[in-house]
């Protein structure tokens, strides 16, 4: 059964009491809808959930219950990351789904499966691709809003590949939940209500348009029951025939023909582009590194995720701890100057090395070079405990005198993570996205001509939009053809550096921000020693070696006058992040989930 905290709100007793009445059914799926009551919005207190058998943490509470019904069913949690992922195109149509990409960790108890399904760009694509024909870079907005930021999905060939190597049920039966909520319909969220209405883009897209909003142009209200008939006869296309017509039929057809007839920045993606990804070496070999005594495993190049985060905790590390680093569950501003310090040196040595492998060489030939001990110790020491060092430089990892120049800032966001520990142990964690929210602001309704579809992402716009720096030297993440641009996701586990026994899982989304966010919950896990929850209930702050951002609201005068009187220039803002995060305790498992999204745990 769950064990939850005591608490009031309804958000949360639904979920418990539908998960009582349910039969374990060992031999295949039957799907329940689950009760839907009206969801909070805002910062949400959460309790934190406590389980024995199996724990699922998702960003919306029925792709949560997609994912703990599969289980139940006898699923694994493979099974059950592709029916979360599949719900979430539906429910969360902003962040995330089959036309975007991913990055997916699966434990099987002994070995840590790597799974890239992030997006390529065409073959049509060159280094000029949002440059103007005066070789002016296109005003972000514009290059998102665009077919030309459209990268080719991965996250269905992704889910297939997993499946094949992990799935334990059929694969017809994870399309359950997602093709019966498309068909019978969800109610709308507060959250997914109000970036409907304050998003500009979708309206000017006819498929997007009479799906989401009314005759007037409105979102439809909070609590409406909305159908996606068009994407369920999509997924039921799918569950029963494969991914062929995804990558090659009907499908493909009509993602080839949003993207080529954008009606202003049309992209140049073919049949061929599409056809190619279910060709490609899915499979990656992630990487594990030593920090105090654990060993945290993430995703190599093209994520820039792991190896950020990494620095920064190896940085930290090599510096003087101040006393106190938390002041009434606030990190204090002694602290977080040395963390944003750190994450200066990391996010300079990310803009000037970190791509795509295929495209792009690791300094000295390897990417441990960004995390060798005695370069870290390096770093370490050009940080005062009494000044910012303001803008930070890129290193010489490996000694390498790299050709490469620096990426200039520009922003990314969205994303959506999964975490899942099933009855046996094994774990996953999977971070996925379409980047903006709603991506390019272009959907596909698979040619069906019905109503709804889902979103295409504009995962392109992750390259670099110009391909030299000032000094004329090439973007190592600018683009090129068939390459994956750099992401900053970064899903995470988490082992006993001794007996090698798993002890979390975790990630979240947040665009550049998921490093911090990531970060700021390890740190609290395992070094301040708070539970899940209360590690992910902390204030969230970022530094993408500019000036420093504090979340709005969560921190007092006296730390932000600190770090002032240190040189640092502050910025205030939401830093809505998204983090699911499950531990292994002596009973079983502790879940948490972002008390600033819609996020839930359960399990048994």
């Amino acid at each position: 059964m769950i064990r939850l905290n005591l608490f009031c709100l309804s958000f949360f007793l639904f979920l418990s009491i539908f998960a009582c009445d349910r039969q374990y059914q060992p031999d295949g799926l039957i799907y329940q809808i689950p009760e839907q009551p009206e969801l909070p919005t805002g910062f949400t207190p959460k309790p934190g959930w406590a389980t024995s058998e199996f724990a699922v943490a998702a960003a919306n509470p029925l792709a949560t219950d997609a994912g703990y019904q599969i289980i139940r069913a006898g699923g694994s949690a493979v099974d059950a990351a592709i029916a979360v992922q599949l719900v979430l195109t539906l429910v969360e149509p902003q962040s995330s789904g089959i036309g975007g990409g991913a990055f997916l960790l699966y434990w099987d108890g002994d070995t840590i499966h790597a799974y890239n399904g992030r997006e390529t760009a065409p073959k049509a694509a060159n280094e000029n691709l949002f440059l103007d024909p005066e070789g002016i870079p296109l005003p972000f907005a514009d290059a998102v809003r665009s077919g030309l930021s459209v990268g080719v999905p991965g996250t269905l060939a992704l889910l297939k590949e997993a499946h094949d190597n992990h799935g334990v049920l059929p694969w017809v039966d994870l399309f359950k939940p997602a093709i019966t909520l498309s068909e019978e319909g969800f109610r709308i969220s507060p959250r997914l209500h109000s970036l409907l209405q304050s998003d500009d883009g979708l309206r000017f897209d006819r498929v997007a348009s009479e799906y989401f909003y009314d005759e007037s142009g409105n979102p439809y209200p909070i609590g409406y029951n909305l159908k996606n008939p068009a994407l369920g006869l999509i997924l039921r296309n799918i569950a029963e025939n494969g991914i062929s017509d995804f990558y090659e039929g009907k499908f493909a057809e009509d993602i080839m023909y949003r993207v080529q007839n954008h009606p202003e920045r049309p992209g140049a993606m073919t049949m061929d582009d599409l056809a190619g990804y279910p060709l490609l070496d899915l499979r990656t070999e992630a990487m594990c590194n030593t920090w105090k005594t654990y060993r945290v495993c993430g995703f190599p190049p093209p994520s820039s995720g792991h190896l950020a985060i990494m620095q920064i905790l190896g940085v930290l590390e090599n510096l003087e701890t101040p006393d106190p680093m938390l002041s009434d569950s606030i990190p204090t501003a002694e602290w977080l100057h040395l963390f944003f310090e750190a994450s200066k040196l990391a996010f300079a040595d990310r803009n000037k090395y970190v791509a795509d492998p295929h495209f792009v060489d690791a300094p000295g030939a390897n990417w441990q070079n960004m995390l060798d001990p005695d370069y870290i110790a390096e770093r370490a020491s050009l940080i005062s405990d009494s000044q910012t060092m303001g803008r930070a430089e890129p290193g010489l990892p490996g000694r390498d005198q790299s050709v490469f120049g620096v990426q200039p800032w520009q922003p990314d966001r969205g994303t959506s993570h999964i975490s899942i520990i099933d009855r046996q142990g094994n774990a996953v964690s999977m971070t996925t996205t379409i980047e903006s929210g709603f991506g390019s602001r272009i959907m596909s309704d698979g040619g069906t001509g019905l109503v709804g579809g889902f979103l295409l992402n504009n995962e392109l716009t992750d390259f670099s939009r110009i391909p030299v720096d000032e000094d004329g030297s090439l973007i190592a993440n600018r683009v090129e053809a068939g390459k994956r641009p750099r992401s900053s996701m970064s899903p995470t586990l988490i082992f006993d550096l001794e007996s090698g026994e798993l002890l979390a899982t975790l990630g979240s989304p947040g665009g550049a921000a998921i490093i911090h966010y990531t970060a700021k919950t390890i740190i609290g896990m395992y070094k301040w020693g708070l539970n899940a929850q209360e590690a992910i209930d902390l204030p969230n702050f970022a530094d993408y070696n500019s000036d420093p951002v504090l979340e709005e609201g969560r921190f007092p005068d006296t730390v932000t006058q600190v770090l002032l009187n240190l040189g640092h220039n502050v910025n205030i803002s939401p830093l809505t992040s998204g983090l699911q995060a499950i531990q292994v305790t002596e009973e079983g498992y502790f879940g948490g989930a972002d008390p600033r999204r819609e996020g839930v745990v359960m399990g048994e």
